[in-house]
């Protein structure tokens, strides 16, 4: 209001000091404010999206206040010094809202709803970007700070809004670890298998996993092989379901349902068996690992700043586990961490090598016939990272 107060009156005495007919005066203070009435609402749509230029122009009234207050006490200020640093102001200010504006349309090709997936994770507590930050939702408050939220809490809701995102081959179980059923075998066998592994539900083969002839309860398998000595194809094999391995991991939601509890089975283009899923594995998804009796955690922390994670270990929850970004493939060509990094090597490593992500050294702990088994991975100091 003071602002307006002295600007209105600078115009007035401007107005009187420039001519000498009152009317000229009058007409030249009412076309003035006319004017600013008419210009006020794009003004102020102007203000709103460029507000650096707003504290700009005060600085400019601020500089010619201040040359005008002291020629006014005697002291000659050289215009040109005052012209340069107001069009050199200008210049920079332009190239700043080029940028800006830039980056506005480069962010305007994501979704609203990644765009505000982003948001809350930042919230969260992940790192933001300068170009994340412009042009999408209002600051987060620095008082919101990620200790108001426990971590467990903070991976939960990573797990959800990362959903979308996620490719079924990044939660399932892959083909080599599946435990399955095959028909041609010993009955005993058979049954020794199903006491050993603490899963609810089997694919049940004929010669090779890729023969798939059904799915079966456990509690069935146990009983036929009890009551009649072998495995009741008819009546306790369920038709399997298959999914893609492209679908994402929220679409694959609903077909679960429809499974009724059971596994579901995931096949590549050519339809070869990659894989099963189940509930658990959606769970997994949100919460974090839930290892069975024969497994153990995949991503283990050993000490301060150090962890020891199974090659197999999803990127996401790894990404939550260590608090860093940029593991997870963006076109989906791998999905565990083994994948990364014979991804980043190009070949096969060996044990000891290593590789350097952001503030991480990822060593090779153990290479299982053509995989890799384990990774060990250390938090670097800052002077480890600089002379890396």
């Amino acid at each position: 209001m003071v602002l307006d107060a002295v600007f209105s009156l600078d115009a007035v005495i401007t107005a009187v000091g420039m001519v000498d007919q009152l009317p000229v005066m009058m007409a030249a203070v009412i076309i003035s404010i006319g004017v600013m009435l008419v210009a006020s609402k794009p003004l102020t749509r102007f203000v709103n999206a460029h507000p650096t230029v707003v504290v700009l122009c005060l600085s400019f009234l601020l500089m010619i206040g201040l040359s005008l207050f002291a020629e006014g006490l005697g002291f000659h200020l050289p215009k040109g010094y005052l012209y340069a640093a107001i069009g050199f102001s200008i210049m920079i200010e332009a190239l700043n809202q080029i940028a800006r504006r830039n980056i506005v349309r480069k962010q305007a090709r994501f979704p609203m709803r990644e765009r505000t997936s982003k948001a809350v994770l930042r919230l969260l507590g992940g790192r933001q970007t300068q170009e994340e930050h412009i042009g999408e939702l209002p600051d987060i408050p620095e008082d919101m700070t990620p200790a108001a939220f426990a971590p467990e809490e903070r991976s939960m809701v990573s797990g959800v809004l990362t959903l979308a995102e996620r490719n079924v081959r990044s939660i399932m179980t892959h083909r080599s670890d599946i435990s399955w059923v095959n028909l041609d075998e010993d009955p005993e066998k058979i049954r020794e298998k199903l006491l050993e592994v603490p899963h609810g539900y089997f694919p049940v083969c004929r010669g090779s996993i890729d023969n798939v002839i059904g799915v079966a309860r456990v509690k069935d398998l146990l009983g036929d092989l009890i009551r009649d000595g072998k495995i009741n194809e008819k009546n306790s094999l369920r038709t399997p379901i298959y999914v893609p391995e492209s679908i994402t991991a929220i679409n694959l939601i609903e077909t679960l349902r429809r499974a009724s509890g059971q596994i579901v089975l995931v096949s590549d283009e050519f339809g070869e068996l990659m894989g099963v899923v189940s509930p658990i594995d959606i769970l997994e998804a949100i919460a974090g690992e839930f290892p069975d009796e024969d497994e153990t955690m995949e991503i283990q922390a050993t000490g301060p700043g150090h962890w020891t994670v199974a090659g197999s270990a999803d990127l996401h929850q790894l990404e939550i586990a260590l608090q860093t970004e940029g593991l997870v493939s963006v076109e989906g060509d791998y999905a565990s961490l083994g994948g990364y990094m014979l991804s980043r090597f190009g070949r096969l490593p060996i044990e000891g090598e290593t590789l350097i992500h952001e503030q991480f050294e990822l060593r090779v702990a153990s290479i299982e016939e053509q995989r890799i088994g384990t990774v060990n991975i250390r938090r670097l100091e800052h002077t480890d990272s600089i002379e890396t």
